[in-house]
């Protein structure tokens, strides 16, 4: 028969699965082949392919002498695709042996570097190895700065490289889009536009993700249908996601119609952005569009926590109770983010016992699980257990409380009284918020110490909503001479909208029997055409 040869089971090896994969190994090493690079590598890929990589690290580590540049390069990118931190030891261990790094060496290195300080020093290096002029490794050098937030360092290897290519580019623009620097990618787009860059739809993207005006969004949409590449769906979805961000559901609806490919981004786009601008009911039509569309596509954790937040806005437990069916039938509710949707869904309609027996039963619990388990006790008034549920949560260890966890448990001491446990649950945040001083403002005005928050407020210069809950607890409790100035600071920080201040002043007066004040501040209110909001509610008939 024919004989084998290191050529062949490279081949092999490069396009087998790994069932197969591991057979073609074990007749590698009956064969002796092992001692040749190109085997090794290729064994070391196939198992990386197959997400092993134990094995393969364990063909790596066996392979000894017979390693060279590309051994370490097919290691370190493996460990790196998958997220190992192992792959920076390799690299290590490669500098070590005395082996040169190569521009792959490093593309896959920088994207393995999980603080500042450490891609510093593998850019410095990269530099020093003579790498600072290729494309691709700048490219990734971009990509790893932006990744720390670090645009001033990004910057810098933009404009120093002669040779940008459109990933270049492209990876500037995504950088200030991820910073949330709208302006600034904009900029680098119109850049780009004059030198003769021709973008593509990753370019469009990430310049449509952007904080966006309106009228500049219109211009990158004619340079789009310009370019010939409206018909790209990754595009078609950015611009409905755009539009409805600005509130133009209506063009967002007529791209979605016109889109002639749609995946489920598109779909979650539209549901969102229905939802977003104030039309549930639509909303829901494009979810049961979803579900009866020809090719199938399954809605995902982001479809069905849109759809629970639906549910909520339309105030409807049977469509929630629906949604949750569905998230059981399909085997989603493993996602915590379907549990958090569901927790908050069943307490915003009035069943927060049906919260908790949701949130027991979720698998993984992050800092928004128990945070939407507080705010529903805090909701439904019932402080003591979300005081509890505050305390378990310190107890478990597993996740810290954030800002809006302080806030929650803070506003449920604050509407059952509990001054004690506010105030120490208010000692133990580290850095205050203005949230947190207005909630215990409002905790300590709710329970009569006006005393004590209007000291707490001149203190901690508090916002305007401290002053309200301030004011709100003057009128509860009948103090005109503190709620007379508090109304004054409050005029001078709201001077378009003075009108609920009027009235909740006219309500002190009131209260406080000084009927001609009373009215002599409704008619203030009247003469400068302070108009009180009407209140609304909606029922479903």
């Amino acid at each position: 028969g024919v004989g084998h040869d290191k050529f062949g089971f490279a081949t092999v090896l490069s396009v087998c699965c790994l069932r197969f994969g591991k057979q073609v190994h074990s007749l590698v090493v009956k064969a002796g082949f092992l001692v040749a690079s190109s085997v090794v590598n290729a064994v070391i890929t196939m198992y990386f392919n197959g997400r092993v990589f134990c094995d393969a690290c364990l063909v790596f580590e066996e392979a000894g002498g017979v390693r060279d540049q590309v051994t370490f390069n097919v290691v370190i990118d493996g460990l790196a695709c998958l997220k190992r931190g192992e792959s920076l030891l390799v690299f290590r261990e490669m500098l070590e042996a005395g082996l040169r790094p190569t521009d792959l060496t490093f593309v896959s290195v920088m994207s393995s570097c999980s603080c500042a300080g450490m891609g510093h020093q593998v850019h410095g290096l990269a530099v020093k190895t003579g790498y600072e002029d290729y494309t691709l490794v700048s490219n990734s050098t971009m990509s790893m700065y932006s990744s720390f937030e670090d645009l001033v360092a990004a910057r810098k290897v933009f404009e120093w490289l002669e040779e940008k290519d459109l990933v270049t580019w492209n990876t500037m623009i995504s950088g200030y889009n991820q910073a949330r620097l709208g302006e600034s990618a904009m900029l680098v787009y119109k850049g780009m536009h004059r030198v003769g860059v021709k973008p593509d739809e990753f370019t469009f993207g990430s310049i449509l993700a952007s904080s966006l005006n309106l009228y500049a969004l219109e211009m990158v949409q004619a340079c789009v249908i310009k370019c010939g590449l409206s018909s790209k769906m990754e595009v078609s979805n950015a611009l409905i996601s755009a539009y409805s961000k600005h509130g133009e559901i209506a063009k967002a609806d007529l791209i979605f119609e016109g889109a002639l490919k749609k995946n489920l981004v598109s779909w979650n786009a539209i549901i969102s952005g229905c939802y977003q601008n104030g039309f549930p009911f639509e909303g829901l039509k494009r979810f049961s569009s979803l579900l009866e569309t020809e090719v199938v596509i399954l809605p995902d954790a982001y479809t069905l926590s849109t759809l629970l937040s639906i549910c909520v806005n339309i105030s409807s437990l049977i469509l929630g109770k629906q949604a949750h069916g569905y998230v059981i039938r399909h085997g989603l509710f493993k996602e915590t983010l379907i549990g958090n949707a569901l927790v908050n869904m069943y307490s915003q309609c009035g069943t927060v016992d049906k919260s908790l027996q949701v949130f027991n039963q979720m698998s993984e619990k992050d800092v928004v699980s128990w945070n939407s388990l507080i705010s529903a006790y805090a909701r439904h008034g019932e402080g003591g257990s979300a005081v509890m549920n505050y305390r378990t949560m310190r107890e478990d260890g597993k996740v810290d409380p954030d800002a809006a966890t302080f806030t929650a448990v803070l506003s449920a001491c604050s509407h059952s009284g509990m001054v004690k446990e506010g105030l120490e649950i208010f000692d133990s945040i580290v850095k205050p918020s203005v949230d947190h001083f207005s909630c215990l403002v409002d905790l300590l005005g709710r329970a009569g110490y006006l005393d004590e928050a209007e000291r707490l407020v001149k203190m901690s210069g508090c916002g305007v909503d401290a002053l309200w809950g301030l004011f709100s607890a003057c009128a509860a409790h009948g103090d005109l001479k503190l709620g007379k100035m508090v109304a004054r600071l409050i005029m001078e920080q709201e001077k378009d909208d003075p009108s609920s201040v009027y009235v909740q002043l006219s309500n002190i007066y009131a209260g406080a029997g000084l009927w001609k004040e009373a009215e002599e501040t409704r008619e203030a209110m009247n003469m400068i055409g302070a108009m009180k909001q009407r209140g609304c509610s909606w029922m479903r008939l």
